[in-house]
């Protein structure tokens, strides 16, 4: 039996933090795990900068209220989920996911949590386990299930090959370059056949 696991930023919705730099007109924002390998660090860095200009949870929530996802996101979703299992595996907290997964038609999605002080201070983040992406993907083939997975950025690389077919999706140039065995792809058509092969 199959899961698709599939990233959720730059696969089915924008990148939150991108949006967020533009509303708050903060450009250092706009680093993303496509930029910075290494999450914790990544992580660390985007809260001292919050906390340097006073801005918390309600802000960013306020972006991601107006986040709608990508064209076809959610009916190349929806069409995954009637011919396999779907989780979405992301790096995200689910503070800022809940209504975006609203608008995708609520499917399963495993991800991390912020620790929110009571005046909405952004003060620390919980990561779900380490290596959450890659961890997941082991833990349901430890279970019998064979994944496919797809995501764009260096922190899905563990889980795309892991997994029994891995495709990247609308990727960097330079992860494509980076990792040529990895088919890359640019529509969900593309991606949606590829999966649908790769259970065959």
């Amino acid at each position: 039996m199959y899961i698709t696991c599939l990233d959720l930023e730059g696969v089915l919705v924008p990148e939150i933090w991108i949006a967020f730099a533009e509303a708050s007109g903060i450009p250092e924002l706009r680093k993303t795990t496509r930029d910075e390998p290494d999450y914790d660090k990544l992580m660390k860095y985007r809260l001292a900068i919050l906390k340097e200009h006073g801005l918390g949870l309600k802000e960013i929530q306020e972006t991601i209220a107006k986040i709608e996802p990508m064209e076809g996101a959610k009916a190349f979703l929806d069409e995954l989920r009637s011919i396999c299992q779907v989780i979405i595996i992301s790096d995200t907290f689910s503070q800022f996911a809940t209504p975006l997964m609203k608008k995708l038609g609520w499917p399963t999605i495993f991800c991390n949590s912020l620790e929110v002080a009571e005046d909405g201070t952004i003060t620390g983040f919980r990561m779900r386990c380490e290596k959450s992406k890659l961890t997941t993907v082991k833990a349901l083939q430890s279970i019998g299930f064979d994944t496919i997975a797809s995501g764009d950025s260096f922190n899905d690389l563990g889980m795309i090959e892991a997994s029994k077919a891995g495709f990247l999706f609308r990727s960097t140039e330079q992860i494509k370059k980076d990792y040529p065995q990895f088919p890359a792809y640019e529509t969900y058509d593309e991606l949606l056949a590829a999966i649908k092969k790769a259970m065959v």
